[in-house]
């Protein structure tokens, strides 16, 4: 039997449209010690649902941020208000299995003593472990975001034309792996020890919304972790419910991330040149966004 060992962290905002399935499906998921969700001042009765279940179930557990201040902040906050020895950030329009979380438990902890095995003696310490699962959306269509490379970014530099000759980011699953390494996964399901977590330093606050579990996973593996994708543990993710009401917010974000993390892990070994061409990249990108930004906006203020 799996000994309940999971804090779920849930990061809400205008989630009122999924966040009661969620937390019904963690609240009857095993390993599940403690869920908190810290919700980023949501309008749209998302906290009414979340009371609810805090009432019902003292596992159950918010914060109610008065504004914003960011999905890594929040999933920051999640963790610090909790104490079990591993967590699991959960988007809140991710519908899990009751075995979900516990299978990618037990993978977690399989796995990381296969690579102290392989890595040194039988008897070393287990490697750290970062593991997302197969998400798909309610069609069973695969998430490419579950299996990533880190960008490329000389490849946004070569053109539309010759983008698709680089590294791509969305990595294809090997169905002959159940644990498929891979550079990063997705930040709307990801499981690891506390323990790593308080090593990296958390989340980096400095993103707002977007490209943050590139980083994270990043400097997980910078600090030895291995990181990989259960093929096996398939959980569905609705995607983009709360982002839809604000695109152009999204693009934004999303493109400064990318900004972030290129000056993070790429731009110290990069010329001045290369550093200034990949920021005009980046910015000529979110451009020619804005024409779909602006149907998307005239889409959602249409009565």
């Amino acid at each position: 039997m799996t000994v309940a060992a999971v804090a779920a962290i849930v990061v809400s905002h205008q989630s009122a449209g999924t966040i009661d399935a969620c937390l019904a499906r963690l609240r009857a998921a095993a390993a599940v010690a403690e869920i908190r969700v810290v919700d980023n001042a949501s309008s749209d009765g998302t906290l009414v649902v979340v009371q609810r279940h805090a009432l019902a179930d003292p596992r159950v557990r918010f914060v109610a941020n008065p504004d914003n201040p960011g999905f890594a902040v929040a999933c920051n906050q999640g963790a610090a208000d909790s104490t079990a020895p591993w967590l699991a950030f959960v988007n809140p329009d991710c519908m899990l299995e009751p075995d979900s979380l516990a299978r990618l438990l037990a993978h977690a902890q399989a796995l990381g003593r296969a690579e102290a095995s392989a890595g040194a003696s039988a008897g070393a310490a287990a490697v750290d472990v970062l593991l997302g699962a197969d998400l798909v959306d309610e069609d069973g269509v695969r998430d490419g975001a579950a299996r990533r490379n880190d960008p490329d970014f000389l490849a946004m530099l070569r053109g539309p034309l010759q983008a698709r000759h680089g590294r791509p980011l969305d990595v294809e699953v090997d169905p002959a792996q159940v644990l498929q390494r891979v550079d990063a996964v997705s930040g709307a399901l990801m499981l690891l020890s506390r323990a790593l977590f308080v090593r990296i330093d958390g989340f980096d606050a400095g993103y707002r919304l977007h490209v943050e579990d590139l980083d994270f996973c990043r400097r997980a593996r910078e600090a030895g972790a291995t990181v990989a994708v259960a093929n096996d543990v398939r959980v569905v993710h609705v995607r983009g419910v709360s982002a839809r009401s604000r695109p152009g917010f999204v693009e934004w974000h999303k493109h400064r991330g990318l900004w972030r993390y290129f000056r993070r892990f790429e731009a110290p070994r990069r010329g001045w040149l290369v550093r200034t061409a990949v920021w005009g990249a980046v910015w000529l990108h979110w451009a020619s966004r804005l024409p779909a930004v602006f149907m998307a906006n005239a889409r959602v203020a249409a009565p």
